[in-house]
């Protein structure tokens, strides 16, 4: 890790075309990488993670990994834009993935697809977000670390997917603080 591997993620990534956002009761985007519904059906939580080194992206990898603990019949996907040996070493640091899927999509093709465009200047680094990195840092201990791969611009979201591939919760984040409530995903997927 260095310096100018840090600087990195500060800059401004390539704008790619995004797709709207699924909406509540539509069909959820599948691909081969992401295929929604799964072959059985089960239901299915994604996360869509801000990038490796993120306090925020650790805080709802841990959410997301804790209610994977309680809902063994759901499956948890979680999606990094870095790459694969950064997502690695990320995911040991924190303790690991346990029960979460973990896809690495260091281009953002499926953030694009799920409607997860690249932020601006206030998403990132308006007071409240200041704030809330702050808070979560004394708080819970959640401080920055390095940030290998990514950028710091890829928005975040969330989204609970029915048996059938239909959208049942979620949202881009309007800010970088905002942390997703699994088990509220859980419940609007009735489990």
């Amino acid at each position: 890790m260095s310096l100018q591997t840090e600087l990195k993620s500060w800059i401004f990534p390539t704008n790619l075309e995004t797709a709207e956002p699924p909406a509540l009761e539509q069909k959820a985007p599948s691909t081969d990488r992401l295929r929604i519904p799964g072959a059985d059906g089960t239901p299915t939580v994604v996360t869509f993670l801000r990038h490796c080194g993120c306090p925020f992206a650790e805080k709802t990898f841990l959410s997301m990994r804790d209610s994977a603990s309680f809902h063994p019949d759901i499956c948890f996907l979680a999606v990094s834009h870095s790459d694969q040996e950064s997502t690695d070493h990320w995911l040991d640091a924190i303790g690991g993935a346990d029960k979460v899927h973990v896809i690495v999509d260091p281009d953002r093709e499926l953030f694009a697809l799920w409607g997860l465009g690249v932020s601006s200047f206030w998403h990132v680094l308006s007071p409240w977000s200041m704030w809330s990195v702050y808070r979560l840092g004394k708080d819970e201990g959640i401080w920055n670390r390095p940030t290998e791969s990514g950028t710091r611009w890829q928005t975040a979201g969330s989204y609970a997917i029915d048996g059938e591939g239909k959208v049942k919760w979620g949202k881009v984040a309007q800010q970088a603080g905002e942390i997703p409530d699994f088990e509220e995903a859980v419940e609007a997927i009735g489990r």
